[in-house]
């Protein structure tokens, strides 16, 4: 039995009650590690292309990474792995929390679901017998994430964790997330749809509960390594525990980085009224930590009187912040923070909700929509009483947000407005504008599941923080077209392991490079890799994405960006008269990955990957 990993993953079928307990193999675990990497690697093998992803046949494949329930710095990261309900195609979403160590201490490393339960229904596992049930979620069903999550500790144990789906996700809406943590610590697996893959499976929530610990090879060796790479990362990340991502909205806003007005404004000259700053000084509560975590990222927070007074939970963060409140024109802090506590009860991706009723407002402006269809409200910019009602209106398909609850892509193609869409292969636009961060343009149009900013962050770089043993010392420009394709390249490399080993992108923030990951993992399992060997894993596990999402017919046409982004610059600010030259990007991009002009992988570049599948 391996040490640090469980080696046991569960196979559920819904539709028939069946349960199959695999051993995974260690060569296996050795060639694609856990989390996203084995998820992708079953996903091929076992997939389907001409399944919807709301098909009771398609599979969603919860894998922990190869160090979560660790005491590995943020070792607590789970996959939800599959076919997106949003994009149609390769899906990732990762959650932090402390769901993924509760599923390493009861003795699972992750389950394959597929079918659809006759009634809804919960499972519950039991790590102090190895036993997986069926249960009713009766009188769940209809509950958001909170009352769930309190109602279903009560039912099983109080010390269990839960991760369960809101009313967005019963409802199918695709940009409805799976949420974990109650209103304690709400830490969600946002992006992608994945909420409504559980909903469409009649799947409320997985419950879990254990007490078994993992151990390593070197122990000794081992504790003190933690340590020390713990006071490293935070001696990298003091502002960033103080004030959690919310407080780098200034310097985004500052350098033309920030989404404003619906991708058409330059400058905010209020940004410090939504900034983690601001949240510190008025609302903030304590720092909230997923386990393992030296950072704290997470702020609770208070909304102690005003129209919103009695807010308790977990405060927004910098994507939330510039979603619901720059991109909106909404200055008002605590209307933001209660518009994030509702996607947090629903179970909506701030992420995406946030940019489809960017879409809803501008839409209103030009004529397109009604204020009858609206549900009343007037889809005025800076109007924070109706993004609170269009939250409640996706999440339950009323009116126009039954549109806004397929996400922007499709809404875009109903409401005639093709211009609106500002998403890639059908995922919405995170909160870092390519025209401020050029590097991230490539990024986007090639990542794997569609607009994602983690899957590169090589805006970090941009900003400061450097990573010399990938190759970057000092700070590059931003604005360089001709830099982008090979930093993507590098920084998806980097960070295409960590949903694998189950670490959170945030320490690699925090300055943690290939070299202090590699010697982590040898520590742990006792292995010999060399950087060498890490940034493989992640090319040949960013290839096979890429594999993945060719059966879905995904080409390079597919590798692009909103016209937008493309043809209408900033009008203000550091960023003004800025645009990414996409194409220069794109031909570098291909060559350097060895992908052929279609963007195929080549035969012989797979060969040397180790993926002659």
């Amino acid at each position: 039995m391996p040490l640090v990993y469980a080696g046991k993953l569960a196979r559920i079928n819904l539709s028939t009650r069946e349960i199959t307990i695999e051993t995974i193999p260690d060569a296996r675990v050795q060639q694609y590690t856990l989390g996203a990497g084995l998820a992708a690697k079953i996903f091929y093998d076992e997939m389907d292309a001409t399944l919807d992803a709301l098909d009771p046949r398609s599979s969603l494949i919860v894998l922990n990474g190869l160090l979560s329930g660790t005491f590995s710095p943020t070792g607590c990261r789970s996959s939800w792995c599959g076919r997106s309900p949003l994009t149609g195609i390769w899906n990732e979403s990762n959650m932090g929390g402390h769901f993924g160590a509760e599923m390493r201490f009861a003795g699972f490393d992750g389950f394959i679901i597929t079918g659809r339960a006759s009634a809804p229904t919960y499972l519950w596992i039991d790590g102090a017998t190895g036993a997986i049930e069926f249960r009713s979620a009766k009188n769940v069903w209809g509950k958001d994430h909170f009352e769930t999550f309190d109602a279903l500790r009560a039912e099983t144990d109080p010390k269990a964790q839960v991760a369960c789906i809101g009313q967005a996700g019963e409802n199918l809406v695709r940009i409805a997330g799976i949420m974990q943590g109650g209103h304690h610590h709400a830490r969600t697996a946002g992006r992608g749809g994945m909420g409504a893959l559980l909903g469409s499976k009649n799947l409320k929530a997985i419950v879990v509960r254990g007490k078994e610990k993992p151990a390593y090879a070197d122990a000794k060796a081992f504790n003190p390594l933690v340590r020390d790479q713990n006071k490293f990362i935070k001696d990298h990340s003091v502002s960033f525990s103080e004030y959690g991502t919310a407080g780098g909205l200034p310097n985004s806003e500052a350098k033309g980085g920030l989404p404003i007005h619906n991708w058409r404004g330059g400058n905010l000259p209020d940004a410090m009224k939504i900034s983690g700053q601001r949240l510190r000084e008025t609302i903030w509560t304590r720092h909230t930590f997923c386990h393992a975590c030296p950072i704290g990222c997470g702020k609770a927070i208070e909304i102690k009187d005003g129209k919103y007074a009695g807010t308790v939970g977990e405060g927004p963060e910098y994507e939330t912040l510039a979603f619901f409140g720059a991109n909106l024109n909404i200055t008002d802090l605590n209307a933001v923070s209660q518009a994030n506590d509702l996607c947090n009860r629903y179970g909506l991706d701030t992420i995406s909700t946030g940019g489809v009723i960017a879409l809803a407002f501008e839409a209103y402006e030009r004529g397109l929509i009604t204020r009858a269809q609206a549900n009343g409200f007037e889809l005025t910019w800076g109007n924070a009483d109706a993004l609170i009602g269009m939250i409640e209106a996706i999440a339950h398909r009323r009116g126009i947000g039954d549109w806004l609850a397929e996400g922007m892509d499709r809404a875009a193609k109903k409401l005639g407005a093709p211009d609106l869409n500002m998403t890639v292969k059908g995922m919405e636009m995170p909160a870092h504008d390519p025209r401020g961060y050029i590097p991230m343009g490539i990024n986007y149009a090639t990542a794997s599941r569609g607009a994602c900013h983690l899957e590169a962050c090589t805006y970090w770089n941009t900003n400061g923080i450097l990573h010399p043993d990938l190759g970057y010392p000092e700070t590059r420009d931003a604005h360089d077209s001709t830099i982008g394709a090979q930093m993507a390249i590098d920084y998806q490399n980097y960070l295409a392991t960590y949903n694998p080993l189950g670490l959170c992108k945030f320490i690699a923030r925090s300055a943690v490079g290939p070299d202090m990951v590699v010697e982590l993992v040898n520590t742990a399992m006792g292995w010999q890799w060399t950087r060498a060997d890490l940034l493989a894993l992640g090319e040949k596990l960013f290839n096979l994405k890429r594999l993945i999402n060719q059966r879905y017919g995904i080409a390079r046409a597919d590798d692009t960006l909103p016209q937008r982004l493309l043809t209408q610059a900033r009008p203000t600010g550091k960023s003004a008269g800025v645009l990414p030259d996409l194409e220069l990007m794109l031909r570098d991009y291909y060559r350097l990955r060895e992908w052929d002009e279609r963007g195929a992988p080549r035969a012989e570049k797979l060969r040397a990957l180790g993926l002659n599948l």
